[in-house]
C-alpha cells in the first residue's frame, strides 16, 4: 500500500511562488520526499494543483492501493464532488483534478484535519 502525505502552501502575495510538499511511503518505507516551488497560482486552486503534481509522481504506482493524506477539508470536498463553491476557477480545476484521479485504480483521499493523532503525524512527516 502506498501512503502519500501532501501539503500545499499558497503565497501571501500575488506573483510569489507556491510550495508543494509531499512524502510517499510504501509499506512504511520512505520512497520519495520533496518540496517543490512552483509559479504563482490563485490561492483557491493551489491545493488542486498540488494534488495533480503528486498524482503525476504516483503514476508509476498505478494499480496499487493509494492513500493520500491531506489537511484540507475544502480539497476533500472538491474531490468528492460535495463542494458548493461557485468560483469558476475552482470548478474548472476540480474537473481537471477529477480527470486525473479517474486515471488511477484504487485510491483514497483522507482529510486529517479532524483527527488530532493523524494531524500530528501528517505534520511530523512533512517537516523539513
Amino acid at each position: 500500500m502506498i501512503i502519500a502525505y501532501l501539503a500545499a502552501i499558497s503565497s501571501q502575495y500575488e506573483g510569489e511562488d507556491i510550495e508543494v510538499q509531499y512524502c510517499i511511503y510504501e509499506d512504511q518505507e520512505l520512497l520519495h520526499k520533496e518540496c517543490i516551488l512552483m509559479e504563482y497560482k490563485k490561492s483557491a486552486i493551489v491545493p488542486q494543483v498540488a494534488l495533480i503534481t503528486l498524482l503525476k509522481k504516483l503514476e508509476k504506482h498505478n494499480g496499487k492501493e493509494i492513500v493520500i493524506m491531506v489537511n484540507d477539508p475544502a480539497l476533500y470536498e472538491i474531490v468528492r464532488g460535495t463542494s458548493t463553491t461557485k468560483n469558476r476557477d475552482v470548478l474548472e480545476m476540480a474537473r481537471e483534478t477529477r480527470e486525473e484521479l479517474n486515471k488511477f485504480g484504487g485510491f483514497i483521499i483522507k482529510d486529517v484535519s479532524r483527527d488530532h493523532l493523524e494531524l500530528a503525524k501528517w505534520k511530523e512527516v512533512l517537516q523539513r
